[in-house]
């Protein structure tokens, strides 16, 4: 049997978002010009998702639990739900 200490559950989950290049709760995932889905204010609801190109950063700390807030190429202002990766495949 494991015994796991809660903050070394803690420790886990977060080393975990911290290398999950897609996830759009991480500042350091997000830079300017990358192609990213958003979910704008008035779209919160239905969960419609927007997609495009990062003019800027709005949000200054490190991580955002409901997503870092940029503003798209486009104007369009939203939280971060996906970065989008290039597949080399």
């Amino acid at each position: 049997m494991y015994h796991i200490m809660p903050n070394s559950i803690l420790k886990l989950k977060f080393y975990t978002i911290m290398n999950n290049k897609s996830d759009g709760r991480v500042r350091a995932n997000i830079f300017i010009d990358a192609e990213v889905e958003i979910v704008q204010k008035h779209h919160q609801r239905s969960g419609e998702l927007t997609e495009g190109f990062v003019k800027r950063i709005l949000t200054k700390s490190p991580n955002h639990h409901h997503g870092i807030k940029v503003m798209l190429d486009t104007g369009e202002v939203g939280r971060v739900k996906r970065v989008v990766l290039e597949d080399n495949n």
